[in-house]
């Protein structure tokens, strides 16, 4: 079996997604992160990673090394990764990075809005389901659920797929990174269901120095965006899901 293997995406994409990688890498006691070999704009060449099997201490050490990655820092909301100019993709969906002095305008405008209008205009969400999420964004972008974290080093794609679990602990792949709130992340992991989520998240949470008190009451605050992306790639039932997450805004 070759020691590598060769990932082609959309033009610039995988010159973004080595950017991110390397961001993330810098975070001193971080979590695991690929190594990138090589880049190109259309190609990125990893090493080839051998699947294990997940246990408790390696997912608390994950919690807790993911604390620190996020700790590392941004220089803003919606920031590029250092080194990245201009815009990003989240999976195959392009994707604003456009630095914000507050998370709610941020996620607001650049995370949940223009995806819903995306969604809506591929027929994954209906003019009610519009409507109900245009009002959450607005009490978004009123700065309703800020607080004083600065802003987070994050993967910004953190779903169970995108976390290898190795022989040497679980190592991040694909991200979409950029400067956002930690919860992200955490909410991320929570959509799709990662294997000892419960324990990732306690460790995380024993690790943290800027999470708020009730931050279990804003995943699905966070999942808003990322629903929103599946609704506007898939269709299906993810846009009725976007609706529901968006409902307990309001």
């Amino acid at each position: 079996m070759p020691d590598r293997f060769t990932k082609r995406t959309a033009p610039g994409a995988a010159l973004y997604e080595a950017a991110g990688l390397t961001w993330l890498a810098g975070a001193v006691g971080g979590a695991e992160v690929v190594e990138v070999i090589e880049a190109g704009q259309r190609e990125l060449v990893l090493p080839r990673l051998v699947a294990g099997r997940p246990d408790a201490e390696a997912a608390a050490e994950f919690g807790r090394r993911l604390a620190r990655t996020h700790d590392a820092g941004a220089a803003a909301f919606g920031a590029p990764p250092e080194g990245w100019a201009g815009d990003g993709w989240i999976g195959t969906e392009p994707m604003t990075l456009q630095p914000c002095t507050t998370w709610g305008t941020f996620y607001a405008e650049q995370r949940c809005w223009v995806y819903a209008e995306r969604a809506y205009a591929h027929g994954g969400l209906d003019r009610d389901g519009l409507a109900v999420v245009e009002r959450a964004c607005t009490r978004i972008g009123q700065g309703l659920y800020d607080d004083d974290a600065p802003p987070a080093r994050i993967h910004g794609d953190l779903w169970s797929g995108n976390v290898v679990v190795t022989a040497a602990g679980f190592v991040l792949i694909d991200p979409a990174a950029h400067g956002g709130h930690r919860i992200t992340d955490l909410a991320m992991l929570a959509l799709f269901g990662a294997p000892y989520l419960e324990v990732i998240h306690a460790a995380y949470e024993s690790a943290a120095r800027w999470l708020p008190p009730r931050w279990r009451d804003l995943i699905s605050l966070h999942q808003l965006h990322p629903l929103l992306v599946h609704a506007a790639l898939f269709g299906g039932s993810y846009g009725p899901q976007a609706v529901a997450a968006a409902r307990t805004l309001l």
